[in-house]
Order: C-alpha cells, then sequence, then structure tokens
C-alpha cells in the first residue's frame, strides 16, 4: 500500500473518532487546523471530508462543515496492517477496473493483483472463485483467471430481480421516520448531485461512486443479511458494465444524474408512488445501459 494512501486512511479514522465525539449539528474545525492536527496536507484532508459527505456523515459547503450522523464501525477504512476483508477487496478489485479501463477478457495476474491489494494469493484465488459463480470472471484454460462479461439473459435476470430489491427500498425509504439517518444522507446526496452536474462536462468519471453511494443510501433501510449479500454482487456487476461502454458517458451520467435527483424529490415529499415510478425509470435507463455495454462488445 503506497505511503500515500495509508496517510489518508489513517487520516480519515482520525477524523471518524473527531467526528463520534462531537454533537449532532456541531461544526468540525477548518481544512487548515485539520491539517495540522493530523500531519497530513490539505489536499488530503478534503478526500477525506468528501468520503464523509458522500457516506452522509456530514454536510460541507464552503468553509462550513456540520456533522449529520455519528459514524459507525462501518463506516472505517481497513489500514494496511488489516487483513483485507471481502467487503474491501470487492471495492479495490471494482476501482482498479474502472481506474484502468480493463476491458473484458482480460487475463490476470493472481501474484500482481496479490501484491496491488496487500493480500495473500490464496485469498484472492477466493475471492475470484466467488465472483466466478456471477459470470464476471472465469477461469482460463491453460490456468489462472481472465476477467470477462456475461449473458444477456444472466444481465436480465439480474437487471428484475435488481427492481425487486430496490422497489422494496424505496417503498421502505418512503415510510421511514423524519428522524431516520436515510434523510441526512439523501440532503448530502442531492447536494453532491447538483455539484457535479455543475461540472460534468469534466469530472463525468465521477459519477460511479456517487452513483454507488446513492443506491448504498437507499438499499441501507433494508435489514435482511440475504438482500444485503445480493446487493453487494448486483452493485460490483451494474457498476462495473455502467463504465465498460464509453460511448456517450458522459450524456448517460448527467441523464442518470437527473433520474437521482427525481427520486430524492419524491422521497423527500413522502410520494411513495412517486418515488417508485422513478425508480422503474432509473433502473429500466440501468438495465438499457447494461444490455447496451453486451452489445458493444458483441455478448448480448
Amino acid at each position: 500500500m503506497a505511503r500515500s494512501d495509508t496517510r489518508y486512511r489513517e487520516a480519515f479514522n482520525r477524523l471518524l473518532d473527531q467526528c463520534a465525539d462531537l454533537p449532532i449539528g456541531a461544526a468540525l474545525p477548518s481544512e487548515a487546523a485539520l491539517s495540522d492536527a493530523f500531519g497530513v496536507s490539505r489536499t488530503v484532508v478534503r478526500r477525506c471530508l468528501a468520503r464523509l459527505t458522500e457516506a452522509g456523515v456530514i454536510t460541507w459547503e464552503g468553509r462550513e462543515k456540520h456533522l449529520l450522523r455519528h459514524p459507525g464501525q462501518g463506516d472505517r477504512i481497513a489500514q494496511a496492517s488489516q487483513a483485507a476483508g471481502r467487503d474491501q477487496l470487492e471495492q479495490r478489485f471494482l476501482d482498479w477496473i474502472l481506474r484502468f479501463d480493463v476491458p473484458a477478457d482480460t487475463p490476470l495476474s493472481v501474484a500482481e493483483l496479490s501484491r496491488n491489494f496487500g493480500v495473500a494469493q490464496h485469498e484472492l484465488k477466493e475471492f475470484l472463485a466467488g465472483l466466478s459463480r456471477f459470470g464476471l470472471v472465469a477461469r482460463r484454460p491453460q490456468g489462472g483467471w481472465m476477467l470477462r462479461g456475461f449473458t444477456k439473459d444472466f444481465a436480465i435476470e439480474l437487471s428484475d430481480f435488481r427492481l425487486m430489491l430496490e422497489l422494496d427500498a424505496i417503498a421502505k425509504v418512503a415510510e421511514a421516520p423524519v428522524d431516520h439517518p436515510v434523510w441526512p444522507r439523501l440532503a448530502s446526496l442531492r447536494e453532491a448531485h447538483h455539484a457535479l452536474a455543475a461540472r460534468i462536462d469534466s469530472e463525468f468519471h465521477e459519477f460511479s461512486k456517487l452513483d454507488e453511494a446513492f443506491h448504498a443510501a437507499i438499499n441501507s433501510v433494508v435489514r435482511n443479511r440475504f438482500v444485503t449479500e445480493f446487493q453487494k454482487v448486483i452493485s460490483l456487476i451494474f457498476h462495473y458494465h455502467y463504465m465498460w461502454d464509453k460511448t456517450h458517458e458522459m450524456q448517460r451520467n448527467e441523464a442518470a444524474i437527473n433520474e437521482h435527483l427525481a427520486i430524492i424529490d419524491a422521497l423527500e415529499a413522502r410520494d411513495a408512488p412517486g418515488a417508485a415510478e422513478a425508480a422503474r425509470q432509473h433502473l429500466r435507463t440501468s438495465k438499457s445501459t447494461l444490455l447496451s455495454s453486451l452489445r458493444h462488445h458483441d455478448l448480448g
């Protein structure tokens, strides 16, 4: 793990500890004060603040930063000395795919990925074996692994199943009490969506992270271990394929931002039917994008 990444992880967890000691609504120190306190650059501090904003822990407008909710154990980032859990490995694997635009049918070097992700080779092999059940990776005939897509029928079944899960989550959000933590998360996400829309011409690649945060917030109201496990798989596959086909990416991301905002508008208005219809529209678009990416790579 690079030293810069280690310092970021340490600073982020220290900032979480500081947030845990503050009352809800309290203001956070200035970027300069946080930089001095943690011994890191302001760039690292801003990276930490951005992650807290996406997670709905704080609001951040200019110099004003206020605590929305107390962080939990799930908000922390694993350190270099900690074994990478499956959740962390999934996220880092996805980040690697998106950051380097890894194409389909790319051979995967277990030794190289093991070094990059800081995990033992046997752990990585177990992880890839788990992904192979969902068609995202496959064993190569000559040994090793390769990254690949999946069939059109599987994509349709996955999309239909996702629709059922998310419509159930949307209904639960619409019925959530006013003090439920999902509401400040959605308010923060609204601001983040408008901010990205304002700079979409140059930063449209950033939508993938925002999309992940949005759907995680919606699904956070569902307390079901089986749903949670399937959502992890669905998230991984959809985010991968959403970025796979690069044609008209900026336009697609801009349209998706507007679809997310329509869902947030309806939910905040406690308009359950309107939120469900907006969600159906968004997931239809997502399904169409997924199928288009398959056709683009001659898999559909």
